[in-house]
């Protein structure tokens, strides 16, 4: 089960090595997103594996195709376990993260990262979706936009837990399914628009859960994180 965990590394450097240390024989998994990304650049992927941990890049991209592959190459040579892209960049732009992934790890000699589309973040509901021009709610935009991802070639989705089961029917038992939004019973749902606990999103279909805050601002983040594995 810790495993299927990615403790969401949302801190600055001092604070990811703090976290790392006390997480070390704990977590496998852990998320360097965009404010870490940005402060330390690759050097904290490479810190992380480091430390004994597999790492998921999120870092969303979306730009032209050309971009996006290069991007995805330069990722994929980190040696990462997985990384993000938005959805809403098209087919075009989608493909072209699955080749770059995979020209990556090849010149690199590491296993092919897996790619996972964001459909619609966890922190929209179906008023900010109309505030930028989509009049469908958000379970009918995560659907589309997980079949054109599914018809790109990656190997997964980033969705809320609310539609996990959806995404695990349409996408079959072999799509990555990865759920952020998932707060346990004892934590606060913070900025989340659309949360579920660890046992829901499991038992919804998702293949992995991205928590951060619950365990990252506990007094033991050990004991959360365990206790965290023992709810699922």
């Amino acid at each position: 089960m810790r495993d299927r965990i990615i403790v969401a590394f949302d801190t600055d450097a001092g604070g990811a090595a703090e976290l790392a240390g006390k997480l070390a024989g704990h977590a496998d998994l852990v998320k360097v997103g965009m404010t870490l990304f940005y402060a330390e650049g690759p050097r904290m992927v490479r810190l992380m594996h480091e430390a004994g941990f597999e790492v998921f890049v999120d870092l969303k991209l979306h730009d032209i195709p050309h971009q996006v592959e290069g991007a995805a190459r330069e990722i994929a040579r980190l040696g990462c376990a997985m990384f993000t892209v938005h959805a809403a960049g098209g087919r075009a732009m989608m493909e072209a993260a699955v080749r770059g992934a995979r020209a990556g790890a090849k010149e690199a000699g590491v296993k092919k990262p897996a790619v996972l589309a964001v459909t619609v973040l966890t922190s929209m509901d179906d008023a900010d979706l109309m505030d930028i021009g989509v009049n469908d709610s958000a379970d009918v935009q995560v659907a589309r936009l997980a079949l054109l991802a599914k018809e790109s070639g990656v190997d997964g989705v980033v969705c809320s837990p609310q539609e996990a089961s959806a995404m695990r029917e349409a996408l079959g038992p072999d799509a990555l399914i990865v759920t952020p939004g998932v707060r346990p019973t004892w934590a606060s749902a913070g900025d989340q628009a659309r949360i579920a606990t660890p046992a829901t999103a499991f038992e919804a279909g998702a293949s992995h859960l991205v928590i951060g805050r619950p365990i990252t601002q506990a007094d033991d983040p050990a004991n959360a994180f365990d206790r965290i594995v023992k709810e699922g």
